[in-house]
């Protein structure tokens, strides 16, 4: 009943910039902390930022000083701005949340379908 919408995903050249949405929607009581994670061929899924209800942010080594997260409490948005984008960012990106219902008093892990990112060299 409840789900997560991306988008924002496309294909851009090295030191270009691009800025992933997501959505919740639903029977909504109350979201946790919001992230987005990434996964690569061949590769785990890894986190790439994290934010808080307060706005406290945590964002892997590799993305520091390129990247930035933002949510809108009022709206159950979750933005990823993405800048100075390099190859390696390349990757299926997939919004997460913890999302309590109004049917249960408990937070469920929530996924998005996954928005693909290509950068070019």
């Amino acid at each position: 009943q409840v789900q997560l919408v991306e988008s924002g995903g496309g294909l851009v050249q090295a030191g270009g910039s691009l800025r992933l949405s997501c959505a919740a929607s639903g029977s909504i009581f109350s979201i946790n902390t919001m992230g987005w994670y990434r996964q690569a061929p061949g590769k785990q899924r890894e986190l790439v930022a994290a934010i808080t209800v307060g706005g406290s942010t945590n964002f892997a080594d590799s993305v520091k000083g390129r990247f930035t997260i933002s949510r809108d409490n009022a709206k159950n948005t979750v933005h990823l701005q993405m800048n100075s984008l390099k190859p390696e960012d390349t990757a299926v990106y997939y919004c997460h949340a913890g999302v309590m219902s109004d049917y249960l008093s408990e937070y469920l892990d929530t996924w998005g379908q996954g928005t693909l990112v290509t950068v070019s060299s």
